[in-house]
């Protein structure tokens, strides 16, 4: 099945390419925009093209109206194919409060830590705590090394940690699992997708660092269309999967699902209701 199906998300997409209003901050590497002469990374250039590429290239472009902001937090990576590039708690922190200062609607962070472990970093989790206080979603990369556990990203209450599926619907063995990623985490396509290099050429990556960014376009996208919607009926949007189970395993991403939430929610607030949207329905 293509990843944008698998997920729901070409309904969705028919309906809004996103509007401006909703900023996203890719916390990631460098990001090629203008020339290929320009010091760009791979991996930062790659997801950014998934959320922010024009409709019609070989890039899944979910949300090419939203408004991208890129905060490096590492340079180009020799990390092996299917590894995150990684950056410190403080890093990590302080470009976390950074986009929220410059006013971030949603965090795309496909990096993980340098030294994850079981104790808190206090820096980061008061940075994670500032974007629950602020209405910020943030959407993180679980992590490719298959492990069992989580880290002070993953298991913060207001993350939405996202695993790898393949088009078959399945968990890939290398993405990291855990109770609070299964209960509060999402999946989502991250099995040879293709999108577009700092050369501007195709290319093919797989992993969690992939499949954030599709959960990331379709916040964008539920937000461009509700947008009075509060961060947290968003994010309640996204959960809402009658398939989740008390696992280790989040159950896939169903943008399309998410959308029919809030467009029920918005009906029962009505009249006199708050939420701005156009009122449709979709097949």
């Amino acid at each position: 099945m293509e990843p944008l199906e698998l997920v729901r998300l070409t309904s969705l997409m028919e309906r809004t390419g996103g509007s401006p209003a909703v900023k996203i901050a890719l916390l990631d590497g460098p990001v090629q925009c203008a020339h290929p002469d320009s010091i760009a990374c791979r991996h930062g250039t790659f997801v950014a093209s998934i959320l922010n590429a024009k409709r019609g290239t070989a890039s899944p472009a979910i949300c090419p109206d939203c408004t991208l902001l890129v905060h490096p937090i590492f340079p180009e990576t020799n990390a092996p194919h299917e590894s995150l590039p990684t950056a410190t708690p403080a890093q990590l922190a302080a470009a976390i409060s950074d986009a929220i200062a410059a006013g971030a609607r949603i965090l795309n962070l496909s990096a993980a830590l340098s030294r994850p472990a079981m104790d808190r970093d206090t820096a980061l989790e008061a940075a994670l705590n500032l974007a629950a206080a602020r209405g910020v979603l943030v959407i993180a990369a679980a992590g490719n090394q298959g492990t069992l556990g989580s880290t002070t990203i993953t298991r913060h209450p207001w993350v939405i940690p996202v695993i790898s599926y393949n088009r078959h619907g399945q968990p890939l063995s290398q993405s990291n699992l855990g109770h609070s990623i299964g209960r509060r985490g999402l999946g989502a396509p991250g099995d040879n997708i293709t999108s577009l290099g700092p050369d501007g050429q195709p290319l093919t990556l797989s992993g969690t660092s992939v499949a954030a960014p599709f959960v990331t376009g379709a916040a964008a996208l539920l937000w461009s269309e509700f947008p009075s919607a509060t961060a947290a009926q968003i994010r309640n949007a996204l959960l809402a999967n009658p398939g989740r189970r008390p696992t280790v395993i989040p159950p896939l991403l169903d943008a399309w699902g998410a959308y029919q939430f809030l467009q029920a929610a918005h009906t029962t607030t009505q009249p006199g209701g708050s939420w701005n949207r156009n009122v449709a329905t979709h097949p």
